[in-house]
């Protein structure tokens, strides 16, 4: 099964490998990017990596990596000698990873082929690895296994789309699922379905949802005019965030900022693309509707500001929440596309009311308590969306509701991180 599998991976790299270069290549680090992925590291990197004892977490892309931060943070302190190694699978989420101050080193995770990830994880030689949600590799689990390394899944979710297809695989997951240590899920449900795909009863528990365990941000009335002044965002035109947008979705946004401004509405819309490469795509998308815009990476200091009915385009990484701290409105992208939405908590962080599609399996669990809440709410098209919009903008004391009931949630459901750390330790410590 494992010669099938690599078989096919090779074939697989024919095409993989041009298109990392091509990705790598958009953002400065091509051949590095590659060099990595196929297992081999510059002299500098193996000489960070002698003589520690090495904790290596995983998190393939962006949502991955913010949702281990409380971890990697608690990780760190509880392990001041241990060197934290991050890898991811994107370049999104490799550049977010360069940005945690408790990460030592960051690396890209190598290809799956077996004889790759033995010689990466020889030349590492990690105490504990960490894989953040359900990114399980055949070949990486089964060489760490074979290496007697603990490997704890923490995070782990199985989502509806998923658990159909991996019951169909489930002969074949079974034996991968035998070599972990643990599983943490973010909920009952997906330790139930963990389980039954063959999970050792004993070594799953139900630990929460770890994006619950970042710290509310309370940002001043000064801070937030600092910030509309560096983003040349106008001091009192109401601001509408669609964060995480993908392809399809844009065409939607900009259907209901157009409506909402036709209605007579001072508004300005800021965009957040979910991967800023494509913004030179939405460009072309606002120049087609007639609408004006200006990208985050050419704002100056001092610039003209913004006028309603403009675009604020955000083409820079790692800026999501202090653009929500600008926000009376908040929209949740990949959620008005079959992506299974994103991060819908990082709004409530800072007490914002979140709107989101109803393509949200990703964030089953953590909808509806927003719903619940009355923190969060769905739309089903862009049309409710401007009903909804409408409704909000017209009643500040709803908005403000929501966005404490948002705080309340996540204060509520805090308590992932301690409870997942209860089962990373001992294995640390082992």
């Amino acid at each position: 099964m494992y010669l099938l599998y690599d078989f096919l991976l090779v074939v697989v790299a024919i095409f993989l490998v041009p298109y990392y270069l091509l990705r790598g290549y958009r953002y400065g680090k091509s051949r590095r990017g590659v060099r990595e992925r196929l297992g081999y590291f510059s002299a500098e990197q193996l000489q960070a990596l002698q003589g520690r004892k090495i904790i290596w977490v995983h998190a393939v892309s962006v949502g991955e990596t913010r949702a281990a931060t409380p971890l990697l943070k608690e990780l760190k302190r509880q392990n001041p000698d241990h060197l934290i190694l991050l890898t991811n699978v994107t370049e999104t989420g490799h550049a977010m990873a360069l940005e945690n101050p408790v990460v030592e080193l960051c690396l890209f995770f190598p290809f799956d082929f077996s004889w790759t990830v033995r010689r990466v994880l020889q030349s590492i030689n990690p105490c504990l690895i960490v894989i953040v949600e359900t990114e399980i590799w055949p070949n990486f689990v089964r060489e760490a296994h074979k290496l007697d390394i603990p490997m704890v899944l923490v995070n782990g979710r199985i989502s509806d789309r998923s658990y159909p297809r991996y019951k169909l695989f489930r002969p074949l997951l079974r034996p991968v699922l035998e070599c972990f240590s643990a599983f943490c899920m973010q909920s009952q449900l997906d330790a139930e379905r963990i389980n039954q795909l063959g999970a050792d009863n004993s070594r799953v528990e139900n630990t929460g949802n770890l994006k619950f365990d970042h710290q509310l941000k309370e940002i001043s009335a000064e801070e937030v005019a600092e910030r509309k002044q560096e983003y040349s965002v106008p001091e009192e035109v109401p601001v509408l965030v669609a964060g995480s947008t993908h392809a399809g979705e844009e065409e939607q946004l900009l259907a209901v900022y157009q409506a909402l401004l036709e209605s007579g509405r001072q508004l300005l819309l800021v965009l957040i693309p979910r991967h800023p490469e494509r913004c030179k795509e939405v460009q072309g998308l606002l120049e087609k509707c007639g609408i004006g815009s200006r990208l985050r990476s050419e704002l100056t200091s001092g610039g003209d500001r913004l006028q309603p009915g403009e675009v604020l385009l955000v083409d820079t990484l790692g800026e999501v929440l202090a653009l929500y701290s600008v926000a009376d409105l908040v929209f949740v992208g990949g959620s008005f596309v079959p992506v299974g939405g994103h991060n819908l908590l990082e709004a409530s962080l800072l007490e914002k009311p979140v709107l989101f599609g109803p393509q949200v399996h990703n964030f089953r669990e953590i909808s509806k308590k927003l719903i619940r809440a009355g923190a969060g709410v769905k739309v089903m098209n862009q049309q409710e969306l401007v009903r909804q919009c409408c409704k909000l903008l017209d009643d500040p004391i709803r908005r403000r509701a929501m966005g404490q009931a948002g705080s309340a949630v996540i204060a509520d459901n805090a308590g992932a991180t301690e409870r997942t750390m209860r089962r990373i330790d001992r294995f640390v410590k082992g």
